[in-house]
């Protein structure tokens, strides 16, 4: 789960702001925290460093925006501490999220051509920081490792098919079935321990924004399944008592 990955805001603010460090590399430390993301897996630590050389370390307010749906892609970002979402607004104005993306994951990895532009929002969830590489420089040094440009396609396969997945469950299933699912994903993606269970700092809009419902629906399930011990929720949070409970309710229907 993601709360077990040894990331942490107070350890990437102090290692990636050393004083001790020469300008433009990052320490060791930057090292050890980044090989758990996806996006350094099966590199060595030596070319690890070599590639966030080229990074610099960014910090993001709550809310602040990444980066905006339509710009030309510039960055690659690789979230550190905290959270962000991905999402995409309707004509309505109707906001609905693609993606929660939290340490270790990667974000405006949709193509690196000058023609290339971004196709949602990027929003940090409370105060993040981030590495952050010029979209010429990734791709150059994509080409001189090709296991970091093996990892970028990976990345971005399996968020298609979780997409994928998402759009055959709205599609196909009732608001229970898709909103335990969301939560189950959500351990993995930003859950952490606390409140005596796994817990997911999200509020009822974001999941309903989520999973395509409405916020009555999501506070009517989260309500019932509070009674039954199986989460406790919050206006703000959800804390997942009973995983095999919601398990079962993944697959009830």
């Amino acid at each position: 789960m993601a709360g077990a990955q040894p990331w942490g805001p107070s350890a990437v603010v102090a290692s990636a702001g050393s004083s001790n460090s020469p300008r433009g590399v990052l320490p060791d430390r930057t090292t050890v925290l980044v090989q758990h993301s996806p996006l350094f897996s099966n590199i060595s630590p030596l070319d690890c460093r070599e590639i966030l050389s080229a990074a610099r370390k960014e910090v993001y307010a709550h809310r602040q925006k990444i980066y905006l749906e339509g710009d030309p892609v510039r960055q690659i970002v690789l979230l550190t501490s905290g959270r962000a979402k991905i999402v995409q607004v309707g004509q309505n104005g109707y906001e609905v999220i693609l993606r929660l993306n939290g340490p270790g994951d990667a974000l405006g990895m949709v193509g690196l051509s000058t023609y290339t532009r971004h196709c949602s929002t990027a929003q940090a969830l409370g105060e993040s920081t981030a590495l952050l590489w010029e979209a010429a420089a990734f791709e150059a040094l994509s080409e001189r490792f090709p296991a970091l440009r093996r990892n970028t396609s990976h990345i971005l396969c399996k968020r298609l098919e979780e997409l994928q997945e998402r759009f055959r469950e709205i599609s196909t299933e009732k608001v229970a079935a898709r909103l335990s699912h969301e939560i189950l994903r959500l351990l993995n993606q930003v859950g952490r321990p606390g409140n005596g269970g796994v817990q997911i700092n999200l509020s009822r809009e974001e999941l309903a924004q989520l999973i395509g419902t409405t916020l009555f629906t999501v506070s009517r399930l989260l309500s019932d399944w509070d009674q039954q011990g199986i989460v406790s929720a919050h206006r703000q949070s959800v804390t997942i008592k009973n995983l095999q409970a919601l398990v079962e309710l993944s697959e009830a229907e």
